[in-house]
């Protein structure tokens, strides 16, 4: 999951994942080899922006340390990111003097693909410059990102060695010192206005008291320290565990206990009423910088708005034809009340839900050769969300493998309240998050040859979640959705993203209540209550990612649609697909482009 320009000044390219108590079903993809760039001639030009671009690569290694592990670089295993003003700032320089190295260099002289890797750097580092100066770096935390879900990062690490532990060990003692980083910038924040939605901070104290405990080993951050492998000296283990518990009662507690008193007291009668970032001085304009930003597009939050209604409009019809299927006597919300409260649609415990969720996961994998001639060697697994992040976090999610290939890709799926999370789901949430969805294309862009790093991992959101809504329809050529309520559930699940279109830009430039959201993603869509109140709560805390997805799936829809209309018989979706994935996560113009050449030289064969 991608995270907002709002944090990516602070954690870049880094995602906060989530622990689990229950151990994974690892499941494969068939290997039938990695992606290759086709060569191309390589221009002085070219050589200057790789140098460029190998610069700014090594510099963001050094400013955000807990990236290097993807590297299998152990280096910055005992830091954390600084979030200092006087760093920030510095960065922000740091990044205005990269853009200017980009712009001295003549974009018509370099190659197709020196031309994209030019054009996607800086539009990244100039959206991180738009965003340092609307001031979206001091509105620093939501439910799901933040200092109060640090003791997560840990599943990220190999924790094999003492000096894994001892390492992790250090980090923690430091983090007193960045939890005073972010009330810094969250204090600033109230001074400049720019704040979070109070009715989203007011569900971090209760997330903070997880981490607040009388008992070392009842917290968090203690778990890693019971379970420590046999690899581990028996005396350097007893050591280290006795560290921890000092570390932890002594250090860490007592910090966090600090910061939940600055959140309650200090910042949160300071937040901003009203759910909508465009209610903050500038703020529409800092939305409409948002929605470009998360579109790759120039749609205005109007133009959006109104493609949502649309695309609403055109799924109750289909979802009135399903309906009419299965003789139910009512309407859409009759029906869809009928869905969220019949028991035969809910599972009864946590074990069976996510069993249910693997069944699934293990089904899919066959049918891909199907639909794409390459597929990723990385394997990925099923993984529960960890109780205390599933009350205040969406469905499911994904994490990406490790970049030196040590970690598979994790389908994260939350249990929590099972009889709110209904078995007409599972099939169409499996293919997003995990195949053909977010675990295919991003386990494959991370093995293509010849990409530089920062491509290798893009996070272009409306690529990568237009590809996992796209990869729901891909669900029928998979044969799934047999039931009646199953293909339901996947129009459910298009509804969805439809109604992200129309609540997102009602909340953040229309003036919408929390309320009025509610209402209309209840009225159009059959996704649970509590499932629907996060789903907005994420939605104000994390304004414009949502309209992603639609935007991307309806561009990779009418890029097919025009590939079979060209080609006819002669359209071949593994083809297709293979194309489209080829590049990794490109803005969608980009994209356009590159399948319209795709398109011509195919049509050249006939």
């Amino acid at each position: 999951m991608t995270y907002p320009i709002l944090c990516r000044l602070l954690v870049p390219a880094l995602s906060v994942f989530r622990s689990v108590l229950v151990g994974p079903v690892v499941l494969g993809t068939i290997a039938l080899g990695s992606v290759v760039l086709a060569p191309a001639s390589v221009s002085a030009s070219d050589e200057s922006l790789d140098a460029v671009i190998s610069n700014h690569w090594d510099w963001v290694l050094e400013q955000y340390p807990e990236y290097r592990r993807e590297y299998g670089d152990m280096s910055g295993n005992q830091s954390w990111t600084d979030l200092s003003a006087e760093a920030i700032a510095a960065r922000h320089e740091a990044t205005q003097a990269f853009i200017a190295d980009l712009n001295d260099i003549d974009s018509g002289a370099l190659s197709d693909i020196g031309q994209l890797n030019q054009r996607m750097l800086k539009t990244a580092l100039e959206e991180e410059v738009e965003s340092f100066n609307s001031g979206l770096h001091l509105i620093a935390l939501n439910m799901r990102s933040g200092p109060q879900h640090r003791y997560t990062m840990v599943e990220r690490l190999p924790m094999v060695t003492e000096s894994d532990y001892t390492d992790w060990l250090a980090r923690l003692e430091k983090l007193p010192e960045q939890l005073g980083q972010y009330q810094a910038l969250l204090s600033e924040g109230v001074d400049r206005e720019r704040t979070q939605a109070r009715i989203i901070i007011e569900r971090i104290p209760k997330q903070l008291d997880a981490l607040i405990v009388d008992n070392p080993e009842d917290s968090p951050f203690w778990g890693v320290f019971d379970t420590m492998p046999e690899s581990v000296d028996i005396q350097a283990a007893q050591a280290i565990k006795a560290r921890a518990r000092s570390v932890i009662s002594e250090q860490v507690t007592p910090a966090y206990a600090e910061f939940k008193t600055f959140v309650e007291e200090q910042y949160l009668p300071n937040t901003r009423e009203h759910p909508g970032i465009g209610t903050l001085p500038g703020g529409k304009a800092i939305y409409a910088m948002l929605a470009r930003h998360f579109t790759t597009t120039d749609m205005t939050p109007e133009e959006i708005h109104n493609l949502g209604l649309a695309e609403v409009a055109r799924i109750r019809g289909e979802m009135q034809a399903v309906i009419d299927e299965v003789g139910f006597e009512g309407d859409i919300s009759a029906f869809n009340d009928f869905l969220r409260n019949d028991p035969q649609f809910y599972y009864e415990t946590a074990e069976e839900l996510l069993e249910a969720y693997q069944a699934v996961s293990k089904r899919l994998d066959p049918e891909l050769v199907k639909l794409f001639g390459k597929l990723p060697r990385m394997p990925y697994g099923v993984r529960p969300i960890a109780p205390e992040l599933a009350p205040d976090t969406t469905t499911a999610y994904y994490m990406r493998p490790a970049l030196d290939g040590s970690r598979p890709g994790w389908y994260y799926v939350n249990l929590y309240k099972p009889e709110v999370r209904p078995k007409y789901e599972i099939e169409v949430l499996s293919v997003h998050e995990s195949v053909p969805g977010h675990h295919l294309q991003i386990a494959l862009a991370q093995e293509i040859d010849g990409l530089p790093e920062f491509r290798r991992n893009s996070s272009v959101t409306a690529f990568i979640e237009g590809w996992g809504l796209y990869s729901e329809r891909l669900g029928y050529d998979m044969g799934l959705y047999q039931d009646p309520y199953s293909r339901y559930g996947q129009l459910i699940y298009d509804m969805w993203r439809a109604v992200r279109l129309v609540v997102d830009t009602g909340i953040h430039y229309f003036g919408w209540s929390r309320q009025e959201a509610i209402d209309y993603f209840k009225f159009n869509a059959a996704k649970t209550e509590a499932d629907i109140i996060n789903e907005i709560d994420r939605y104000i805390g994390w304004p414009g990612q949502a309209l992603a997805y639609k935007i991307g799936q309806l561009k990779m829809l009418e890029l097919r649609a025009n590939a079979e209309r060209t080609l006819g018989e002669r359209f071949d979706i593994r083809a297709f697909h293979d194309e489209l994935l080829g590049a990794g996560a490109i803005p969608l113009d980009a994209l356009e482009a590159r399948m319209d050449r795709w398109i011509a030289a195919e049509k050249a064969k006939l």
